[in-house]
């Protein structure tokens, strides 16, 4: 499973030198930000703009919109878990399915993982992949509560079964999502 758009570590990836002009206060939080994360300013700036062509330009077109924290685990801690059951099942696949679809103009199970790991990471989640005894391992730590785990344990177990046709083991807690399939 290797995607040819991403390359992996230690892989060389072609660069172009642009020049841009940037407002001056914009360049100022920029460098702070930089080496407040100890990264250079390059890197900090190729992150955002990887940012912006993988999600953030994606986001009004797919109807996404940013909610806040305490929002999310006040809807989702007051449904009931047939509620989430229901709404994953109903609703959830298919919204997944047609977003990733758009975002990675195809559906396969290297583009949903990419557009799944890309999902998680800009939004309320930290994701961790490894590859453990011939298992591809996803784990997602996350604060949202024990429904948001149980929707998104619900919509990944749909989409590889009905999808890709692929067996998933899929865990959760109140704070995580864990799953694992065979490569």
């Amino acid at each position: 499973m290797y995607d040819t758009d991403n390359p992996s570590f230690g892989e060389s990836k072609k660069t172009t030198t642009m020049t841009f002009r940037i407002d001056e206060n914009v360049i100022r939080v920029l460098r702070s930000e930089s080496e407040r994360n100890q990264i250079t300013l390059n890197s900090l700036v190729n992150q955002l703009l990887k940012r912006y062509v993988e999600w953030d330009m994606f986001e009004p077109k797919v109807g996404l919109i940013p909610i806040a924290k305490p929002i999310v685990v006040a809807l989702f801690n007051k449904m009931s878990t047939e509620d989430i059951s229901n709404m994953a099942k109903e609703i959830g696949k298919d919204v997944v399915h047609d977003i990733a679809l758009f975002m990675k103009n195809k559906m396969d199970l290297d583009s949903f993982l990419s557009w799944f790991e890309t999902r998680m990471t800009s939004s309320l989640t930290e994701t961790n992949h490894t590859i453990q005894d011939g298992y591809h391992v996803y784990v997602l730590k996350h604060e949202l509560g024990e429904n948001w785990s149980l929707y998104h344990k619900i919509v990944i177990e749909l989409m590889f079964n009905e999808i890709f046709n692929k067996t998933v083991d899929v865990t959760i807690s109140n704070t995580t999502v864990r799953f694992r399939f065979k490569s």
